[in-house]
């Protein structure tokens, strides 16, 4: 994680640790105090360089973490943060160097003493941390690498010296999710608060949300990308059996989960991948077990509606989770039962689009709006995005559910027959085609290839099907910036068919 001896809180807080760091002045400091012991033993009375040294430090941010408090009361404890050893003094700091009252005015050769010892602390401490990126994205750890990185075994309420705990959390909550895995790693107070999920509750409560993708092109191997840092995170492999392994399976992000449901030997299952443990587990149950269904996710809770459940029949009935407690809750049943359908958030509310019905098993274009307070369902006629023109000569259950997906309360289709991109007009409840869709994604009847929202932009993910081209392209358009125009973010060597796909924001 660390490159050479960069400051591990440059990658945490990028805008305060700048090229021209702390470490020059440390040198500086060091520098006087040298020159002042030599004019003292010379018996030389002169005191320009101290007095120098002392207006220099005043200038510049207080580090509280070392107990150093300059006398401009306006150095409050986002200077702190804002330093560049702030993270790394977070075990040490009130045993290694004495603490001052936060108005004591220190003499100048104090300063000098004091920012001498703290600038080899900060060398000898950052070497220790060398070690940093052994911790995973998701802050889990060996237990060996606990007892290791466990900092202070007397773990008090505060996170970050002389901030109370809320202001602490504040602060950490900017940091991207990316380094909270090496944020865990420094004590077991940053550690207890990530893996407890305290810090995603307070990131959501104050919409700061970071947009992840999570995507299977294996049968039970699941990648993450984080499209802003860039980075490429492999999961845990899935412990499930070949039945499992083999079935249909759909997906949903929620809070800080990953669900995946498929059906083993007798009965449907729920695998659960968790970002606080970066694990998985299995034993969760719907009040209705289901599978081929619509669903989506707003923050902690979810809403899966329809599908069918063990002995094929198309059900109407829909259930909420909520990721905070782990609880399923039963919602009013829609008007008509479906199954391949597809679901979405839009303006509060819950929509259900397409999918197949009724005895004959037709293939739907209506949808259905599901409103949380009045808890009641409202039918919305030709809100499918249809089916492509060779589609009706195909079985209704030979095409994919409508790939659809919302970015600021606007809805979007991907019509990969055609390969074109279509907008929802919600005033006159019709869809236009706006533009075209990535020329080297391709699909097999809408069949393993992704469309969906993350953030402010739309991804389509997928691969071209040309024999000997085993890579996934991951493909943005932000709408807002005008007509679509597809951006490459990454390419990556794997299968070109995508089982699965969610994107998680938290």
């Amino acid at each position: 994680m660390l490159d050479g001896r960069s400051c591990v809180v440059s990658r945490l807080f990028p805008s305060s640790c700048q090229a021209e760091n702390k470490w020059s002045y440390m040198s500086y400091l060091r520098d006087v105090k040298n020159s002042k012991r030599l004019a003292d033993f010379e018996g030389e009375e002169d005191e320009p360089q101290p007095r120098k040294s002392a207006k220099m430090f005043d200038s510049c941010p207080t580090i509280e973490t070392a107990g150093i408090v300059g006398e401009q009361q306006s150095c409050q404890a986002k200077d702190a943060l804002d330093s560049c050893s702030v993270i790394h003094q977070m075990d040490q700091n009130s045993s290694t160097i004495p603490e001052q009252k936060s108005h004591e005015c220190l003499s100048s050769d104090h300063r000098v003493e004091k920012a001498e010892a703290l600038s080899d602390q900060l060398c000898d401490e950052q070497q220790q941390h060398q070690a940093g990126d052994a911790f995973d994205f998701g802050g889990q750890q060996s237990d060996e690498q606990q007892q290791q990185h466990a900092g202070d075994s007397s773990d008090s309420g505060s996170l970050l010296p002389r901030m109370n705990r809320d202001s602490s959390i504040a602060c950490l909550s900017r940091c991207s999710r990316s380094d909270y895995g090496s944020l865990a790693s420094l004590n077991k107070s940053f550690r207890n608060l990530i893996r407890s999920g305290e810090l995603y509750t307070w990131r959501r409560l104050n919409g700061i949300i970071e947009h992840w993708v999570y995507f299977s092109c294996a049968l039970l191997e699941w990648e993450a990308y984080d499209p802003i840092r860039q980075r490429w995170m492999h999961l845990p492999r899935m412990a499930s059996n070949e039945c499992f392994m083999c079935s249909d399976k759909e997906s949903l992000a929620v809070g800080t989960e990953l669900l995946v449901f498929g059906r083993e030997l007798t009965s449907h299952v729920i695998y659960r991948y968790s970002l606080l443990t970066n694990s998985w587990s299995s034993g969760m149950r719907m009040n209705a077990p289901r599978c081929l269904f619509g669903s989506a996710s707003l923050g902690e809770i979810a809403i899966l509606a329809g599908g069918c459940d063990s002995d094929g029949r198309i059900l109407s009935s829909a259930e909420l989770y909520n990721s905070e407690n782990q609880t399923w809750e039963t919602l009013p049943s829609m008007n008509k039962p479906r199954k391949m359908c597809s679901g979405i958030f839009m303006d509060g509310k819950f929509y259900v689009i397409g999918g197949i019905g009724g005895s004959d098993c037709k293939v739907l274009t209506c949808g259905e709006e599901y409103n949380l307070q009045t808890r009641t369902w409202t039918e919305i006629p030709n809100m499918s995005p249809g089916r492509s023109s060779r589609g009706t000569e195909m079985p209704a259950t030979a095409e994919a559910p409508p790939l659809v997906a919302v970015v600021n309360n606007e809805l979007y289709a991907a019509n990969y027959a055609d390969m074109e991109v279509k907008k929802y007009d919600k005033e006159r409840k019709l869809w236009l085609t706006i533009g075209r869709l990535p020329e080297r994604v391709v699909s097999m009847n809408g069949w393993g290839l992704a469309f969906r929202a993350c953030g402010n932009r739309l991804i389509v993910i997928g691969g071209p099907r040309t024999h000997g081209e085993g890579f996934i392209e991951l493909n943005s358009w932000v709408p807002s910036e005008g007509p679509p125009q597809w951006n490459l973010l990454a390419r990556k060597r794997s299968g070109n068919f995508v089982y699965n796909c969610a994107v998680m924001g938290c």
